[in-house]
């Protein structure tokens, strides 16, 4: 066979191969390249059976657990899975009974008929409270009351009014102060002076109209001037649980000393002489 039919026969078959037009003909450097992409495009085909992953295919990471805000912030038994091996135990009192084994404490929270209940895990041992139903639910009262007045934020009303106002309208402010101190808010009050008032300490007459508010108050900021002396302020705030304790006690001290001078009252002359008549 001639040279040229032998390169009529080979450009037929590397036209079919690699898709070419008829009466084109391709140089060997092309035969290669078909050869390597057909090579290429039958390795990327898989079997029905095969298991090999896609590359492109990611495998998705695991979803963190969400962190309970709250965890770490209850008080709860633990009924008897003690988690740690020797520990530290106090009584229902709150005395000091030792460090022990968890099984020791588990004997004695059946022999008293009371719970356990984790107090500090970060000490070495940890430490653990034998208490009663009643105990465990008093504590978790005063964490929740806890966290409810950190959670709160604090409202600071304000409230402003000017010197020479009249008795009605103090009166009627005044009330709303009280209404809004027995709603835990601050109160900010603000007294201005006008032009044509006269020259007076603004200081003092906004610590005088303070005192007529019949709810006892507390001070976040005591009267003082502003203004270079043309007006004064102050924040009251709800009185604390000590001073209302404090005032309490005040009250009660006043009465019996009250008391306790009607008793002692020196009987006057004229009572006297009259009872010496008498008899």
């Amino acid at each position: 066979m001639s040279a040229g039919c032998v390169r009529w026969v080979l450009s037929r078959t590397v036209r079919a191969v690699c898709g070419g037009s008829p009466g084109y003909w391709t140089p060997p450097s092309r035969l290669t390249i078909c050869s390597e992409r057909n090579i290429v495009a039958s390795s990327q085909r898989r079997s029905p059976f095969s298991t090999a992953t896609d590359d492109t295919q990611q495998t998705p990471a695991p979803e963190k657990k969400k962190q309970d805000p709250g965890a770490g912030t209850t008080f709860t038994t633990v009924g008897r899975r003690l988690r740690h091996l020797n520990l530290q135990l106090l009584s229902e009192e709150g005395e000091n009974l030792g460090t022990m084994h968890r099984k020791h404490a588990i004997t004695i929270m059946d022999e008293k008929g009371l719970k356990v209940v984790l107090l500090n895990e970060h000490k070495d041992p940890p430490v653990y409270q034998l208490m009663s139903s009643k105990q465990i639910h008093e504590e978790q009262m005063k964490l929740r009351d806890k966290q409810k007045s950190k959670a709160a934020p604090v409202q600071v009303k304000e409230l402003s009014f000017s010197y020479g106002i009249a008795a009605h309208d103090l009166a009627t402010k005044l009330k709303q102060v009280e209404s809004w101190l027995e709603k835990k808010h601050h109160v900010k009050i603000t007294l201005r002076s006008r032009r044509t008032d006269p020259a007076t300490n603004l200081e003092s007459t906004l610590e005088e109209m303070v005192q007529q508010i019949e709810v006892m108050v507390g001070f976040v900021s005591a009267p003082k001037a502003i203004r270079d002396g043309q007006a004064a302020m102050c924040i009251l705030r709800p009185p604390s649980a000590k001073e209302l304790s404090q005032n309490g006690k005040n009250k009660a001290a006043d009465t019996s000393s009250k008391a306790t001078q009607r008793k002692t009252a020196p009987v006057s002359s004229t009572a006297t002489t009259e009872e010496s008549l008498q008899q």
